[in-house]
């Protein structure tokens, strides 16, 4: 089992948010399963909140995740489904990176670790995603 993980998790655990915890058992428990990887975005989207590349790379160690790069069936598919949502009238409320990384989940893993503010499920219907246990 490859579990994705997004940005908004990573963030969450990383800087101590409310329900921090619950995400990183949920992540805990997906790793003993299989993988947890993130693409180059949720990368980029996680750099800031890091002194250095190298504390950003020990956190994600730690965690269990590794880095894997968005691969062009899972390009495609995040621009052919960010035009589908502009064409249907789509605000640019969600821009490409939030395609991409839910394609490289669909694509890539077999579930997205992900807080879904709705747009996942409506542009994405049959990507899974890990949410924290009760």
């Amino acid at each position: 089992m490859i579990v994705a993980i997004d940005s908004s998790v990573l963030l969450a655990i990383f800087n101590a948010e409310p329900g921090a915890d619950a995400w990183l058992n949920a992540l805990i428990t997906a790793r003993r399963a299989g993988k947890l990887v993130l693409c180059e975005v949720v990368y980029a989207e996680v750099a800031p909140a890091f002194a250095t590349r190298r504390h950003l790379d020990a956190a994600l160690t730690r965690l269990g995740a590794t880095c894997d790069p968005i691969g062009q069936e899972a390009a495609w598919l995040a621009g052919e489904t960010f035009r589908n949502y502009r064409k249907a009238g789509g605000p640019r409320a969600h821009l490409i990176p939030d395609f991409l990384i839910a394609a490289h989940a669909r694509i890539q893993a077999d579930r997205l670790a992900a807080v879904d503010r709705g747009y996942i499920r409506r542009y994405f219907p049959g990507l899974p995603l890990l949410r924290p246990g009760p």
